[in-house]
């Protein structure tokens, strides 16, 4: 990328005035009629309208630059990387798989130093200029392997982070730390030398299970949610932590519900009771279904399990606070197109289904409806068999 081209006035002009406006008709609209790469300049109007919300403060900087869309899509977004810099404070850091730089900038600021690695030349190129303008003087920056800078430097760190890439050559997604690049797995003797907090960011569809058995010196595991959509999965080493004890976080954020914690043992030891559905349904928060709490939701806030491969819970009454969605059951309902339609004229209902015959999209299609409106139909499995009930959200 030539930055002397995207630094020009003109050009950065012209993006600022188009924010708004189509990318494809701009291409059309002003071929030929600029001096500057216009397929350059509609590629950085597309990018900010794209992480508009992901990065807002990023994509009102008019000084910042954006790589191709890929990387956007990787990248965290500002509000779980200042999620992820609570608390963590020292004299260097450095982050082995810079990438875009969002996650290393938040995290960075609790350090004097910030080491930002990149062996893609493009990308280090636009997050080094960006860094730089944000927080000049701060960071040093290395192009190339981050692994091999690791074994090759002197330096020790108070923290190393790695947001390993998750997609093969075939583009398909990977979900066992080994098959990452780089392999945290293999490293993890070297990284352990080198630092004494490690914090790796991993897929949201890694098995937290996997995770211990291949890395069983992890001490913590935070399932991080935005607004009940898992986005990432944060495993954490800290060398003067001696206790052999593990523990599990779920935070969601962007709600008001409080983190649920607990350790693994307590899943196993959990007790609870089945039962017929009562008065309220509720779904836990997706975060702690991942988590895998599916008896410890039930007896930390004494509700019934539907069935016991049924993550719906039911109860007469339920705790303020409760981590999950709420619904009312107003009455069991027959899967049936015909009384489905008199109960729902418009053809509009939320349908859900948790542990049921069909697909939500299947069983929309049999009852010729549509999501819409307040009303739900949940369709799940009781003790007693496959059951549809209609509900109001809480």
């Amino acid at each position: 990328m030539n930055l002397s081209e995207v630094n020009s006035a003109e050009f950065r002009q012209f993006v600022q005035n188009h924010l708004r406006e189509d990318p494809a008709l701009l291409l059309f609209k002003y071929q030929g009629k600029v001096s500057f790469d216009l397929k350059m300049a509609v590629q950085q109007i597309s990018a900010r309208q794209k992480i508009a919300k992901k990065l807002p403060s990023w994509s009102e900087n008019p000084d910042l630059i954006f790589p191709a869309s890929i990387s956007l899509e990787q990248s965290s977004s500002e509000e779980t990387a200042h999620f992820k810099a609570k608390g963590l404070t020292g004299k260097v850091m450095i982050d082995l798989t810079g990438g875009f730089g969002v996650d290393f900038f938040h995290l960075s600021q609790g350090f004097e130093t910030g080491i930002y690695c990149e062996r893609l030349p493009e990308l280090f190129q636009i997050a080094s200029h960006n860094l730089e303008l944000l927080n000049p003087g701060k960071f040093e920056f290395v192009e190339g392997d981050g692994l091999e800078f690791l074994s090759k430097t002197e330096l020790e760190f108070d923290l190393i982070y790695a947001d390993p890439a998750r997609r093969g050559s075939g583009n398909q997604k990977l979900y066992k730390l080994q098959d990452c690049e780089p392999d945290m797995v293999g490293a993890w003797s070297l990284l352990r030398s080198k630092s004494d907090k490690i914090l790796l960011k991993v897929s949201p569809m890694l098995d937290i299970s996997q995770a211990w058995s291949e890395l069983p010196d992890i001490q913590k595991i935070t399932v991080v949610s935005v607004k009940n959509e898992v986005k990432e999965l944060l495993l954490f080493w800290e060398k003067r932590n001696t206790s052999k004890s593990k523990s599990i976080e779920v935070v969601d954020l962007g709600s008001e519900f409080a983190p649920f914690a607990f350790e693994p043992k307590e899943e196993d030891q959990a007790v609870f009771n089945l039962g017929e559905a009562e008065k309220y349904l509720i779904e836990p928060l997706s975060g702690i279904l991942k988590a895998g709490a599916f008896h410890l939701f039930a007896q930390r806030f004494g509700l019934k399990k539907l069935e016991r491969n049924s993550h719906l819970y039911t109860g007469n009454t339920f705790p303020e606070g409760i981590p999950g969605r709420i619904f009312e059951v107003i009455k069991e309902v027959l899967p049936k197109k015909q009384g489905i339609k008199s109960l729902f004229p418009s053809g509009k209902v939320n349908v859900i289904c948790r542990n049921y015959v069909t697909g939500a999209e299947e069983l929309k299609k049999k009852l010729g409806v549509k999501d819409g409106g307040e009303d739900f139909l949940i369709g799940t499995k009781t003790q007693s068999g496959f059951k549809v009930f209609w509900c109001k959200r809480i």
